[in-house]
């Protein structure tokens, strides 16, 4: 099945770079009940995330009906917040700057739509900016705001860095939260959040650098006054958001009734695109990476193998988009990208059961001192979640990760350092029922070897 994509608002004066992404197909079936056609869904990201962390969210929209040209995820040119609000710093943005490049993607999916309103979900600092414009002129042009994990009274409120935009206590939060109700009105608004999971919604400090200090927020963080607050149990921070028990609850919101299916529904041709973006200075960013290449190749799903010939090999532009690649929705791929100044970094990815243009892609970190003496470095990396033990089967090379905190879910990603005579073997990551094979590479090449989980 045939996929366009539509990139918007590029360049626009003084606004930053801003990447959101519009694709189209036909509907096989209305998502909504007869005569109530759900909104336009614009999604927006976290602190230093971007739209890919959207795409099972949009699968399982469009496996209930809900066609590609309704829905669009947006990219913040700089996703990471700066340290005080009112301080310029290099590749990290404003509260005002996210306001700003928010207000020009929801007037364009309302241009490119015809539709008078649409529905934001938002992801933790995500839903800052959701806030923000629609108590500051926008409310006009939203039905519905899903807040999924946000912060709403920070991530800590204290006298202490009066200029974060997490504190509680800060101006930004206090104006959000101001007046008698914390939503405003005529927008239908629910926050989702964890039953003391959250790292971001804790009493203790600990989670963010000071244990034993109180931080003034508990678990009830996210909740407005106002809103429909639902907690979901022992979901982490990501998941509230992308966990397939927060979409159900993110579709009866905006559509009015229970989704057809949880499920993802697989295509049968599938295309992949994306784009590549750096990050400057250690800073996540999602500025367009120009010259780097991508190459794709299906392998075995027992030992990550490359299977046949490359499915796709091209060159980034000014732009930074590659693909698509067209594949099918049952194979294992590896994903290899080369950019300057960046490690040459093998992707190994689950089938994708269906096309996608937010298959964003960001070299891994660099290698650094703590790599001296590797041969081959691997990262299991889960971008819509986080690793919970004991909560969950978390198993690298058949071990239990040791740079893995137990308790409270606080690392995406866990790494494992292997002697260069390992270089070429298989590698199984596993991640409750998700199991990736993947290939070592040799670090004297400029190599990372990455698992990418899907759920």
């Amino acid at each position: 099945m045939s996929l366009s994509r539509r990139t918007v608002l590029q360049g626009m004066g003084s606004l930053p770079l801003l990447s959101a992404v519009f694709s189209v197909r036909a509907s096989a079936q209305s998502a909504a009940a007869p005569g109530a056609e759900i909104p336009p869904v614009l999604f927006v990201h976290g602190n230093g995330d971007h739209a890919a962390l959207w795409m099972t969210t949009l699968w399982r929209m469009e496996s209930n009906g809900v066609p590609r040209g309704r829905m669009a995820a947006l990219n913040f040119t700089d996703p990471l917040a700066r340290n005080d609000d009112g301080v310029a710093q290099p590749n990290r943005s404003s509260t005002e700057d996210q306001r700003r490049e928010l207000a020009a993607a929801i007037k364009a999916l309302k241009g490119e739509t015809g539709a008078a309103r649409i529905a934001l979900v938002g992801s933790s600092r995500g839903g800052y900016a959701i806030r923000n414009v629609i108590k500051n002129g926008g409310a006009a042009d939203i039905s519905h705001a899903v807040l999924c994990g946000t912060p709403n009274h920070g991530v800590f409120d204290s006298d202490e860095n009066p200029g974060s935009e997490f504190n509680g206590r800060g101006a930004f939060l206090r104006g959000l939260n101001s007046g008698e109700s914390e939503v405003t009105d005529g927008v239908a608004f629910l926050t989702l959040r964890s039953d003391g999971l959250d790292k971001y919604a804790q009493a203790d400090g600990r989670l963010i650098g000071k244990p034993g200090v109180p931080t003034g927020i508990t678990a009830e963080g996210p909740a407005l006054k106002g809103a429909t607050n639902l907690v979901l149990g022992a979901l982490d921070h990501r998941e509230v958001a992308f966990h397939p028990r927060a979409f159900r609850e993110i579709y009866k919101s905006i559509a009015g009734r229970e989704p057809d299916r949880i499920a993802i529904m697989p295509e049968k041709e599938v295309r992949l695109s994306g784009l590549v973006t750096g990050t400057p200075a250690g800073v996540p960013t999602n500025r367009p990476v120009s010259e780097a290449t991508v190459e794709v190749y299906r392998i075995s799903p027992e030992t990550g193998e490359r299977i046949g010939d490359i499915v796709y090999r091209g060159q980034t532009e000014a732009d930074g988009r590659w693909g698509p690649a067209e594949v099918d929705s049952a194979s294992c791929l590896e994903i290899v990208l080369t950019s300057a100044g960046t490690p040459t970094t093998h992707f190994y990815r689950a089938p994708f059961p269906r096309s996608s243009d937010v298959v964003h892609l960001r070299a891994a970190r660099p290698i650094g001192p703590a790599d001296a003496g590797a041969g081959a470095i691997i990262i299991m990396s889960r971008p819509r979640g986080y690793f919970g033990l004991p909560r969950d089967i978390v198993l690298l090379d058949g071990k239990e990760p040791t740079d893995v905190q137990k308790g409270v879910p606080t690392d995406a990603a866990t790494t494992l350092r292997l002697p260069a005579g390992e270089a070429g073997r298989t590698i199984i990551g596993e991640f409750n029922e998700q199991r990736i094979a993947a290939r070592l590479w040799p670090v004297s090449e400029g190599r990372i070897a990455v698992i990418e989980l899907t759920t």
